[in-house]
């Protein structure tokens, strides 16, 4: 069993650490910017319920981008492969994750895939609810289902930060409604939206949820299924395809595993039937991926040979 020993990991964590100082934290959402670059963290959980972990793992990070996975889970879910496909397609795309140029040259005018801003509002957009209360309730019932806590909420102050500087996600919804993607107010799925990405979680939490999508949808303390074994499929599909940004084809190689990122600077990873992976390093590198926890799982994937390639 890999990381037997926190000393073992605690060394691979120095290591890494190193690589902070090549990367800077998100400042282009105020609230991010306050982070500590130098931060690095990691917690390992496995199937038994066992963990190991290094760094400051209760430290509290944003969800960010990494809610894309979860909502998407969530939506196929409660609306079904069929119906959530019929508005977002299934194909990574090189382009930025904020990019708006595949909706105008594409036919029909839908998001690429679900990881994508565009596909991750389209997504959020069919979260069931009357309300955007109720929406978000149902989104942190369902990440407090898949950590094991009851301690999930969202920061206020970065959802309202994220908000008030959204002005491309807002350009992404007008487009996508435009073309009947979305048909809701656009300032309402902009705030359910930026709440949804300032969830906070620790990096034993990202762990926890890493091991549910690992173990195919079972809750590896009460071993019942929080999710159907083909949400937990596809959700690890796209996280492989397009978890990463624009970096994802060089992470499958270097890495090989199922994993998503956020520019808070949180990983999550789902290393299949072995052990979920949560990481926080808020230095980023160009395209959005905490530069010195990539480093850190390359490592880990070398070692202990965890590519599924």
């Amino acid at each position: 069993m890999p990381c037997q020993t926190n000393i073992e990991l605690e060394n691979l964590l120095k290591e890494a650490k190193q690589y902070t100082k090549m990367g800077k934290v998100a400042d282009y959402i105020p609230a991010l910017s306050k982070a500590n670059p130098d931060d690095l963290s990691i917690a390992i959980y496995y199937p038994d319920g066992k963990y190991v972990f290094a760094g400051n793992i209760e430290e509290k990070i944003t969800l960010q981008s990494i809610s894309k996975v979860l909502t998407l889970a969530l939506a196929l879910i409660q609306r079904g492969e069929e119906f959530v496909f019929s508005k977002v397609g299934y194909e990574p795309t090189g382009d930025p994750f904020n990019s708006i140029v595949k909706l105008e040259i594409s036919n029909p005018s839908k998001p690429l895939n679900p990881m994508i801003n565009a596909g991750a509002l389209a997504v959020t957009h069919m979260i069931e609810g009357h309300s955007v209360e109720e929406r978000l309730s149902n989104i942190l019932s369902f990440i407090q289902l898949l950590t094991g806590s009851e301690d999930i909420h969202y920061s206020k102050e970065v959802a309202q930060s994220e908000f008030e500087t959204s002005h491309l996600n807002r350009s992404l919804c007008y487009f996508m409604k435009q073309h009947g993607i979305i048909d809701e107010n656009v300032e309402e799925l902009l705030d359910l939206y930026t709440k949804q990405c300032a969830i906070e979680v620790n990096c034993l939490d990202l762990a926890r949820i890493g091991i549910v999508f690992a173990l195919g949808g079972i809750d590896p303390i009460t071993k019942e299924r929080v999710m159907p074994e083909y949400v937990a499929r596809l959700c690890k599909t796209f996280m492989v395809t397009c978890g990463m940004y624009n970096a994802s084809g060089e992470f499958a190689v270097r890495v090989g595993i199922p994993a998503k990122s956020g520019v808070s600077g949180g990983i999550l990873g789902a290393v299949p039937n072995r052990f979920g992976i949560g990481i926080s390093g808020p230095a980023l590198d160009d395209k959005g991926n905490s530069v010195a926890g990539v480093k850190l799982l390359e490592m880990l994937a070398e070692k202990y040979s965890l590519s599924m390639f």
